[in-house]
C-alpha cells in the first residue's frame, strides 16, 4: 500500500483559457474534501502559451499538485508519462476541461472494492458535441469492433482509472504510443485509449464500464476537429495495434 490512495493525473497542452477558468480549483474543491490523501500531476506536454506558469503557480498555493513539464509528444505520450510517476493505489487520468467532472470519480472508485483493476467512464449522449463529431465516433465503433474486437461501449472518454499493480505491464508495453514518441503540432490520439485497453484485455484484467457525466468544453472543443484527417489517423492506429497484436509485440 502506498501513502498515496489516488494519483490524478491530467495531461496539458496550450490549456491557457481552460486553466484561466478555473478546472483546477474545481479539481482541488473535490479532492480536498476528501477523507483519504492524494496527489494531482499536471504533465505538460510541451506547451507554448502560459500553460506552464498558470499551473505552477496554481501548484505553488495548493498542496497535493505537481507539475512536470515533458516535450510534446502528444496526449498520449503525456498520460503514460505521468501514469509512471503516480504514486497512488489508484491513479486516474482525466481530461484538464473538466468535460468528465472530478466528482464522477465517485462512480468509479468502488469499482476497485468489487474486485475491477480498471474502471472507465463512458459518456451517454455526448451532450454540447458537434453532430461531426458523434458521426465520427459511431464509425470508430463499428472500425474498434471488428479489427479488434474489444467489447466495450465508449472506449474515448478520457476518464479511466487503474489500480496500481497493473499500470505498469499495461502501458509499459504500449507500442503505438509510449513515452519517448515526439510529435510536431496538434496530435490526434485515437489510438491511444484503444492500445491500452487492448492490452489490458489481452492479460485479462478486469475492466468495469461505469457510466459518467460529459459535456463538451473549452475552446478548442469541435475547432481541432479535422473530419478526414482525424479520420485517417485513428483508422491507422487501429491497424497498427491490430499489426503489432499479430507480430507478438504485446506478448504476456
Amino acid at each position: 500500500m502506498s501513502e498515496i490512495f489516488l494519483s490524478v493525473v491530467i495531461p496539458a497542452y496550450n490549456e491557457e483559457e481552460n486553466l484561466k477558468r478555473g478546472v483546477l480549483d474545481e479539481v482541488y474543491n473535490f479532492l480536498s474534501k476528501q477523507s483519504y490523501p492524494w496527489e494531482v500531476l499536471v504533465v505538460d506536454d510541451g506547451s507554448t502559451d502560459l500553460t506552464i506558469k498558470l499551473s505552477e503557480s496554481f501548484a505553488e498555493k495548493h498542496s497535493g499538485f505537481r507539475v512536470f513539464a515533458q516535450p510534446h509528444r502528444g496526449k498520449g505520450g503525456t498520460v503514460i508519462a505521468g501514469m509512471l510517476k503516480a504514486k497512488g493505489d489508484i491513479v486516474l487520468f482525466t481530461d484538464m476541461d473538466q468535460a468528465t467532472p472530478i466528482a464522477q470519480l465517485a462512480k468509479l472508485l468502488p469499482k476497485f472494492d468489487q474486485g475491477y483493476e480498471v474502471a472507465i467512464g463512458t459518456r451517454t449522449g455526448r451532450k454540447g458535441a458537434n453532430p461531426i463529431r458523434k458521426l465520427m465516433a459511431y464509425g470508430f465503433v463499428v472500425l474498434r469492433t471488428v479489427i479488434l474486437r474489444l467489447p466495450y461501449k465508449d472506449t474515448q472518454c478520457g476518464f479511466k482509472a487503474f489500480s496500481r499493480n497493473v499500470i505498469k505491464p499495461i502501458f509499459e508495453r504500449m507500442r503505438v504510443f509510449d513515452e519517448n514518441q515526439l510529435v510536431v503540432g496538434s496530435a490526434v490520439t485515437a489510438g491511444f485509449d484503444l492500445e491500452l485497453l487492448y492490452i489490458a484485455r489481452k492479460l485479462r484484467y478486469k475492466v468495469a464500464e461505469v457510466p459518467v457525466e460529459w459535456m463538451e468544453k473549452g475552446s478548442r472543443g469541435d475547432f481541432g476537429v479535422n473530419p478526414i484527417k482525424d479520420s485517417w489517423e485513428g483508422f491507422r492506429d487501429l491497424i497498427k495495434v491490430r499489426m503489432n497484436a499479430l507480430m507478438g509485440k504485446y506478448k504476456v
